[in-house]
């Protein structure tokens, strides 16, 4: 999709990518200067990271997460990703994946020929696995104590939505329970629109893995740099990862961990740069979850992060007179007609035939908005016209979206509509 925007751009169509999951605003200029001061760090590092950036992100963990985090028990490679590729391919057990979930986890599985059980959620259910419906789940299998590992994504991708303390407890209960290992992807914790993330590690410490990065919080997806952070218990899986690590990406690139150490320490500019950027995501996406309500879709106002789950069955009678009965072919059209790229539910493992679909609303410049953010009081709302001035473009997408649905309704309606005598 990504490819074809840049194609449809080249031959001068207008074209409104909400398609690519990357963050829009810079890496904050503290991170940047450290990347600077330490571009001459070249010597091979330890293979499971900097020592002074285990430490870092340790304390990350603590004072953010209120755990009792330790360096010992942190591993850093070159994007979350490709951390979670290695834990699935030294671990001997399955893998649980609600969704929608991020598109990477169910390949990664695939490529390895680990098996793989899919636990659809629904709208009502705000996308989330609930604790109930997970230990009927685990109950059914008949073998309750099998290893296995569930993956927890929030706030989501590709749903923008996160989970309230008491239904990770409630989760943690479950997992604990049946003895489920949790692998906690808290990449976006830090962009919870409110700053009130908690990691489900908190109800469940001896068998979480929390999973972190520099890609979405701290806008620098291009340096690769992910995080794990184990419980004593899951040394063992630790060691394995290490030894895979050794032999395949040796170890992240020093100038990057050197810089990261500063990502993770804080301090009052990252503070200020996280606020205005919450601020802002959550202003937009409200702004643009409200639009696509109007047209009937359904969708709920984003909570973390930088995306919708926009599910447009309420619609299904008039789109499927105009030939469209699935989230591919919905998301093919609205492209090929309004010049608007989405991505289909099934791409993050929803049922073909579902009429859902993934908006990242991202499309906008994050340097100019934070700018215009930060000569806004942190203690006030941004002004009503703020949102349509800053981040037009991606305004401009949720009211293509509503006009080619209402087109598409008026259309109908003419179509039934009776012919005079």
């Amino acid at each position: 999709m990504n490819e074809r925007c840049k194609i449809l751009k080249s031959q001068g169509e207008c074209i409104y990518n909400l398609g690519l999951g990357q963050s829009p605003f810079p890496v904050p200029t503290p991170v940047v200067n450290a990347l600077r001061l330490y571009a001459s760090e070249k010597d091979y590092l330890p293979v499971r990271g900097l020592p002074a950036l285990k430490e870092a992100v340790a304390d990350f963990h603590r004072q953010k997460d209120n755990l009792s985090a330790s360096a010992d028990n942190v591993i850093v490679g070159p994007g979350s990703k490709e951390l979670m590729f290695i834990l699935q391919l030294v671990y001997y057990g399955e893998i649980i994946v609600p969704t929608p979930a991020w598109v990477s986890y169910v390949p990664q599985a695939q490529i390895l020929g680990k098996k793989v059980r899919l636990l659809h959620t629904t709208f009502n259910d705000k996308w989330h696995i609930t604790a109930e419906r997970l230990a009927r789940f685990l109950e059914s299998e008949q073998d309750v104590y099998r290893p296995r590992i569930l993956i927890l994504n929030y706030p989501g991708n590709p749903d923008g939505l996160t989970y309230t303390p008491t239904e990770l407890e409630e989760i943690a209960d479950v997992a604990r329970e049946y003895e489920v290992i949790l692998l906690s992807d808290e990449i976006y914790g830090q962009l919870h629109h409110r700053g009130e993330h908690v990691s489900v590690a908190r109800f469940y410490p001896e068998g979480t893995i929390i999973s972190s990065g520099l890609s979405k919080w701290c806008g620098a997806g291009g340096w690769r740099l992910g995080t794990f952070t184990f419980p004593p218990d899951l040394d063992w899986l630790l060691e394995a990862m290490a030894t895979v690590a050794s032999e395949t990406y040796t170890a992240v690139s020093a100038p990057i961990q050197f810089a990261a150490v500063h990502a993770f320490r804080g301090g009052i500019a990252m503070e200020r740069y996280l606020w205005h950027a919450r601020r802002l995501l959550s202003a937009l996406g409200g702004e643009f979850a409200g639009i696509l309500s109007e047209a009937g879709v359904r969708v709920h106002a984003p909570e973390g992060g930088f995306y919708l789950f926009l599910d447009f069955s309420p619609l299904a009678d008039s789109l499927s007179r105009r030939g469209i009965a699935d989230g591919v072919t919905l998301c093919e059209r609205l492209l090929s007609e309004r010049g608007v790229a989405i991505l289909p539910g099934s791409s993050f493992g929803r049922p073909a035939s579902e009429l859902t679909a993934r908006v990242a609303y991202v499309n906008f410049d994050g340097a100019k908005a934070l700018a215009a953010s930060e000569t806004i009081p942190l203690h006030q709302k941004l002004p009503q016209d703020f949102i349509p001035q800053i981040c037009g473009d991606t305004i401009g997408a949720a009211r293509e979206i509503k006009s080619w649905i209402s087109e598409g309704s008026r259309d109908v309606e003419e179509v039934n509509a009776p012919v005079g005598i």
